[in-house]
């Protein structure tokens, strides 16, 4: 048997988890939105949906958008994006931590 959960935070509905964790990462790895739904097997189109959902709900800009020209467009973390990424990553850590002692004491 093992432990299986999901954390998000909700502000009026869904606001963040997982999912646009991981779209968040990959977006500061490739520095593109198209490449990080790309690596997530999901469209551009859903990928920016998200993001604006998530925008939207969480009140403040995740995404830093620059419209190709010679050199490309492409995408960076806004500094409120950042911290929202490492608060939500560190607390899933202890939160993981803490559920999984939580498991094991009453499931061994």
């Amino acid at each position: 048997m093992k432990l299986v959960y999901k954390v998000w935070l909700d502000n009026d509905g869904k606001a963040f988890g997982e999912g646009p964790y991981r779209l968040l990462k990959l977006i500061e790895k490739t520095g593109s939105i198209n490449r990080a739904a790309g690596e997530m097997e999901m469209s551009y189109r859903k990928a920016w949906k998200i993001l604006k959902m998530v925008e939207e709900k969480l009140g403040f800009e995740l995404i830093e958008r620059k419209i190709g020209g010679m050199d490309g467009g492409g995408s960076q973390i806004t500094e409120k994006g950042k911290e929202i990424m490492k608060n939500y990553g560190k607390f899933r850590e202890e939160a993981a931590l803490s559920l999984e002692k939580i498991f094991k004491k009453y499931f061994g």
